[in-house]
């Protein structure tokens, strides 16, 4: 018989040092509506610059698997709510001071204009599409005149939605290592960058495809920037702060987090963009799908690493 004299709550399991209550539900939602973001606004920032025709794949291919993405993300996050009957209370209230209320409404606007600019750019797609019933091909023809209207829109609301993945972690105060005003923009510019991934993969233009990497270049260096501004606040900060940073330098997650994010998810990609655009011939899969399973694999790093940290002091 084993006795034990339990003096504080601290050590109970699952309930501190952390607890576990966002699962893979999660991360695969805050992937899919960065990568949704970082897709819509490329394109919607190519139509309302006139740029249409010189970017095919961004201003229409890529627009299509859109809606999908967002309708798979928000299945996964009902997958994960306790009270699934009540989501809808989310639309009777608007909370400014709360993350969830901002993702709720601008997914509730970014939703419905994904679908009409993926109805509007199908026959851009595939010319000579006609719609099986006449009332969708009058709506077509009346929304198309409004498709740039629709992408003045969107170049605001997506990054609003690309951003928002990351303050919906930051604004947790209680769990040190998401409490970090730098995880809204790495989660944008990480969403971002699948989007100039996924372009990548789509386009058949070679020059279209060295124009997408150099934007993905770009991305990946801001992204590379900002983790390392973010572990360097870490170590300047409060003792809690320096063991948040700690998970990563020596901790849990040091290998899967510098080998499969920062090395095949960052480092290598670019490497592989840059011979690209040295004129050495690299197979489009290989730096576009690194980049996007990198960025999926470091929102799972960061959701299960952020319900680790915790306050002691």
């Amino acid at each position: 018989m084993r006795e034990e004299i339990i003096i504080s709550g601290r050590m109970n399991p699952n309930i501190d040092p952390y607890l576990h209550i966002w699962h893979w539900q999660i991360p695969m939602y805050l992937f899919l509506g960065g990568l949704a973001a970082g897709i819509l606004f490329l394109s919607s920032y190519y139509i309302v610059t006139g740029k249409e025709g010189k970017y095919p794949t961004a201003s229409y291919v890529s627009t299509l698997i859109v809606p999908f993405l967002l309708v798979l993300g928000l299945g996964f996050l009902f997958l994960d709510l306790k009270h699934k009957l009540y989501f809808w209370r989310l639309y009777t209230t608007i909370r400014l001071e709360s993350p969830m209320s901002w993702g709720a409404w601008i997914l509730m606007l970014i939703t419905p204009l994904s679908f009409l600019l993926a109805a509007i750019n199908l026959k851009k797609v595939r010319p000579g599409w006609k719609w099986k019933y006449p009332l969708l091909e009058i709506l077509d023809q009346f929304f198309e005149k409004y498709r740039k209207a629709i992408a003045w829109i969107l170049v605001i609301a997506a990054p609003i939605l690309g951003i928002y993945t990351g303050i919906l972690f930051s604004a947790f105060n209680a769990r040190p290592l998401w409490n970090t005003s730098i995880l809204g923009p790495l989660f944008l510019v990480s969403g971002l960058s699948t989007g100039a991934a996924v372009n990548i993969l789509f386009t058949k233009q070679h020059a279209e495809k060295l124009a997408y990497s150099r934007i993905d270049l770009i991305l990946i260096g801001i992204e590379l920037f900002l983790i390392t501004h973010m572990f360097m606040g870490f170590k300047a900060s409060t003792q809690v702060q320096i063991e948040s940073a700690n998970l990563f330098l020596g901790g849990p997650f040091t290998a899967s987090f510098w080998v499969l994010v920062v090395m095949l998810g960052l480092v290598i990609p670019a490497f592989l963009e840059i011979l690209e655009l040295r004129k050495f011939k690299i197979p489009s899969l290989v730096p576009a799908g690194l980049v996007l399973i990198g960025g999926l694999i470091l929102r799972f790093i960061l959701t299960d690493a952020g319900q680790m940290s915790r306050w002691l002091y």
